[in-house]
């Protein structure tokens, strides 16, 4: 069965429900079983300004998640990814964690995800 990675954007979209019907679908099965997560996903969504309601949504999807922190193997993707491309930190190390982990890539960020040998990415906007 394939395993996916959520990237930042996919849970803000997902909390607006800002996509079609089968990717909203897809997502809610993603989001039933244990949805992972990077450290920086977790990093970045509990530094939302947000009502009491979104924060509270925010902290149980991080208490359901696997959250996959930095290890060797994500750190040595992440120095690959950016030796071979210009990208921000942050998002090296989201796709080091999809590839260090072989997951699929979630995410409506395809551009800043191109050309990353060997990373899978999905966008649920598509589907």
């Amino acid at each position: 069965m394939e395993q996916y990675l959520i990237d930042t954007n996919i849970i803000s979209h997902y909390l607006t429900s800002e996509f079609p019907e089968k990717g909203l679908s897809f997502l809610d099965n993603i989001f039933d079983a244990v949805p992972n997560i990077s450290v920086i996903t977790q990093i970045e969504i509990l530094c939302w300004k947000s009502t009491d309601a979104i924060e509270t949504l925010v902290k149980d999807l991080i208490n359901d998640s696997k959250v996959f922190e930095l290890d060797n193997e994500v750190i040595n993707h992440c120095i690959s990814i950016r030796r071979k491309k210009s990208m921000k930190t942050p998002d090296a190390i989201i796709a080091a964690t999809a590839l260090a982990n072989n997951f699929i890539l979630i995410t409506s960020n395809e551009k800043d995800f191109q050309n990353i040998k060997g990373l899978k990415i999905m966008n649920p906007h598509k589907l």
